[in-house]
């Protein structure tokens, strides 16, 4: 039986475009089977002996990948066609180049920490969800603070009054987690990041915590939402029970460029430590 690349891709993506067009051809003549699907799809997709997958959008077709390829153990590699491409690893120009290099055994796996998210409601139903870059949670159409409860493993750690609070990886901490004012985690750090939103109180700030630990949110005042990664929020109810915690999968992002090219990326895409004031 073959083995599979998969093919992810943006719905606006026009998938016969050259590079794209040349990198299947390449796929198809090294003798693995080739399959595609558009993102958000559900983990089915992921065919047994996939030993690739591939993101052909931007950072956020190369979340829903991550979401179906790190708990299935299989590589992710990301081709920048959106704008920023934070995440990605190649631009349509080097795909082909960089699929003989992954080929050819030249590459490295970049481990990083991924979020399993579960919510438990009043009738002892549970749901869970996979995440990337953060979980969350949020007050909803009706308005007013929530009020949070944070636990840690079997320790309380304090109430806060808030907009929301966010728990992001080293991989988030760049995203939503940075906009709401915490640090900027090293992708291979395994801590999770606790970020308040809005705080009602100036001594409330965000808070690393060991990635071994297990966080755990529960409402105890207003209804609020909750969303992962950026996806489709789903409603909570006061008493409802959030449990956040590192997956025991890590997500295997294929790298094909230098270790340290995520100091070059905070100033290339985000702007970091470049001077406000020219250099004479």
């Amino acid at each position: 039986m073959k083995e599979a690349v998969g093919i992810l891709f943006h719905p606006g993506v026009d998938r016969d475009l050259p590079a794209i067009v040349e990198a299947r051809r390449l796929l198809v003549g090294s003798g693995f089977e080739c399959w595609e699907a558009p993102r958000g799809g559900s983990r089915r997709l992921l065919r047994s002996r996939t030993r690739l997958l591939l993101t052909l959008g931007g950072d956020g077709t190369l979340l829903s990948g991550a979401r179906l390829a790190a708990p299935a153990g299989v590589p992710l590699l990301g081709v920048n066609l959106g704008r920023l491409g934070f995440l990605t690893e190649l631009e349509p120009a080097g795909l082909k180049r960089g699929l003989q290099a992954f080929l050819a055994g030249r590459f490295r796996l970049e481990e990083r920490t991924i979020l399993q998210v579960s919510v438990t409601g009043h009738d002892g139903a549970t749901q869970r969800q996979v995440g990337v870059n953060e979980v969350v949670i949020q007050r909803g159409a009706d308005g007013g603070l929530l009020r949070l409860h944070i636990g840690v493993d079997s320790e309380q750690v304090g109430v806060i009054d808030a907009d929301g609070l966010l728990v992001a990886t080293a991989t988030g901490s760049t995203a939503y987690a940075l906009a709401a004012g915490g640090p900027i985690l090293e992708p291979s750090v395994e801590n999770l990041l606790l970020v308040p939103i809005n705080p009602f109180a100036l001594t409330v700030r965000p808070i690393v915590f060991p990635g071994r630990h297990q966080l755990s949110l529960q409402l105890s005042r207003a209804a609020g939402l909750l969303a992962v990664d950026g996806q489709k929020a789903r409603r909570l109810a006061q008493g409802d029970r959030i449990e956040v915690a590192a997956h025991p999968r890590r997500l295997q992002m294929v790298r094909l460029s230098q270790a340290d090219r995520f100091y070059g990326l905070l100033q290339q895409k985000l702007g970091w430590g470049l001077p406000l004031v020219p250099t004479p």
